[in-house]
């Protein structure tokens, strides 16, 4: 969700002139900004979301083939004890 409105507000300063009076909202204030620096921070926020999605993800996959394993092994140890293959 915020990725997608960092690249709203990158797309829309793309389409402003470059002496455009650009805001920034901090808190509940709005600060008068340059925008190449703005849109300098928004390419960095970009990115630095991009790589925790990546992060994420990897972790994702991680826990579930580890979840997977440890479903797999209570398996087998529920049918060597019981003597029944469960499915």
């Amino acid at each position: 969700m915020e990725k997608t409105e960092v690249d709203q507000t990158i797309a829309e300063l793309q389409k402003t002139a470059d002496d455009v009076v650009v805001y920034k909202a901090i808190g509940s204030l709005l600060v008068k900004a340059e925008k190449a620096k703005i849109n300098e921070e928004l390419v960095e926020r970009k990115s630095l979301l991009d790589t925790r999605s990546t992060v994420m993800a990897r972790q994702e996959e991680r826990i579930r083939s580890q979840v997977k394993e440890a479903q797999t092994k209570l398996q087998e140890d529920l049918s060597s004890v019981s003597g029944q293959p469960l499915s």
